[in-house]
């Protein structure tokens, strides 16, 4: 690769002898990786040009403050053409909807509202563990997706809106795998290149027709009846992006949630000393296990705080590579001039394992959360999966909440042998939470 500096005041900055491919091959086949080499080579601020683009990397905590904070930076135009790739809404549409939808969003998942969702989520979780059967075996990755997957869209988009049943789900699910694998690689591509993802996004987008029909059909007219979905569809403007917005709600709800629940009960289950702190804390709540039907309310969750220092240590650990805002007028961070027009990147990966916030920074350890002061739902300094300033994931205290919901419910049910070693993570992508590279396959069985 060659290396090149545009002047001594901007960032060390790779490219390559193809002027306009730039870093894409390389940084492209495995983005965590790429970026790890360029971080001990070049230091914590280097910039990757690639696909015509510059992309400059923050990846430690300098530049937090304004990444989060400064005019100089745009979300809606960092993530505008990525929309536009990913659900084809175009881009006076997205910046007419953004501001509007995401309130709507934040104020409905506010914590104060999870109590709305928590009782269906719960009945939806249970009937989908029925299909599990009392015992077997099987990759712990698609067991939480058997489960999680439906009794999620149930709730947030009303139960028999999409695909939820076992014949109808196997085309669906596949279609929207595919979709999900190459999302990132969709965002910035054109579709000609990715043609089995643009059958797939068509696919769904065809079928989120149908299923914005039946959400408009039966929307009732006071508002505590409705869902989510029906909640989005009556604050769009532009009726006919229905479908586009539909898909990328389902997208959001689903591509780190799942991934999140697996990586929190590999590490629980993979560690006897917190397994064991786990079930002792449920059997103080809930008694032993044996309760068919387990109901557990937004109180009893509050109750167990260790299932949610979990969630919030396995999110730290294989959170995104990047999250991205345009720099629109030249911003310093440490010694260096970041251009307008460059794609500022923040990477909560390497934040997260910086030693200085997170002692052992690769550890699973829980009982760090117990300085974040989660009763005024603050995280712990320099913990920045969901964002932060104006701009955090607006659903991001359902998504904890949806978890930790799991989590107990799967544990309560049922015992747990691993058959495998805990898979490393992917270093395929930089975008959204880190999969599995391999399986992990358990044994299960209901307690006695």
């Amino acid at each position: 690769l060659l290396f090149q500096r545009r002047n001594a005041s901007s960032p060390p900055c790779i490219r390559s002898w193809i002027p306009w491919i730039g870093a894409a091959f390389q940084f492209g086949k495995a983005p965590l990786e790429f970026i790890e080499q360029a971080r001990k080579k070049h230091g914590p601020v280097f910039t990757i040009f690639a696909l015509g683009k510059r992309f400059t990397f923050v990846t430690e905590e300098e530049g937090t403050e304004a990444f989060f904070k400064s005019e100089d930076l745009n979300f809606e135009q960092a993530v505008q053409q990525a929309v536009k790739n990913a659900v084809s809404v175009p881009a006076e549409a997205f910046y007419q909807n953004h501001g509007n939808l995401y309130s709507m969003m934040k104020g409905k998942m506010s914590p104060s509202n999870l109590h709305m969702f928590s009782g269906s989520l719960c009945k939806e979780l249970h009937e989908h563990m029925a299909h599990l059967g009392t015992e077997g075996t099987g990759d712990l990755n698609d067991l939480v997706r058997h489960v999680m997957y439906p009794a999620v869209v149930n709730t947030l988009f009303g139960k028999g809106i999409c695909p939820t049943s076992p014949s109808e789900i196997k085309e669906f699910e596949e279609h929207f795998q595919k979709y999900d694998e190459d999302f990132e690689y969709a965002s910035q591509m054109p579709e000609c290149f990715l043609r089995n993802w643009s059958k797939s996004k068509k696919w769904l987008l065809k079928l989120f027709e149908k299923v914005v029909l039946d959400a408009e059909r039966t929307n009732p007219s006071e508002t505590a009846s409705k869902t989510l979905l029906q909640h989005l569809l009556d604050n769009l403007q532009g009726k006919h992006l229905g479908p586009n917005y539909g898909l990328l709600m389902l997208w959001a709800a689903q591509a780190n949630a799942v991934p999140v629940a697996f990586w929190t009960l590999a590490f629980i289950l993979s560690n006897p000393a917190i397994y064991k702190k786990v079930m002792e804390d449920l059997a103080s709540v809930f008694d032993k296990a044996g309760k068919d039907k387990l109901e557990v309310s937004e109180e009893d969750l509050k109750k167990i705080p260790f299932i949610k220092w979990c969630t919030l240590e396995a999110i730290r650990l294989r959170s995104p590579g990047a999250i991205t805002k345009k720099v629109i007028n030249p911003i310093r961070i440490k010694n260096f001039t970041i251009p307008a027009g460059d794609m500022l990147m923040l990477s909560p990966y390497w934040l997260h394992r910086n030693p200085k916030y997170f002692p052992d920074p690769e550890m699973f350890k829980p009982d760090r959360w117990k300085e974040a002061n989660l009763e005024k739902n603050a995280f712990l300094d320099s913990f920045v999966a969901f964002g932060g300033g104006k701009h955090q994931c607006p659903g991001r205290w359902f998504a904890i909440m949806e978890i930790q919901l799991f989590v107990v419910l799967f544990l309560y049910k049922y015992e747990f042998v691993l058959l495998d070693a805990v898979p490393k993570e992917s270093p395929l992508h930089l975008v959204g939470t880190q999969q599995p590279m391999a399986p992990l396959r358990v044994r299960y069985k209901c307690r006695e």
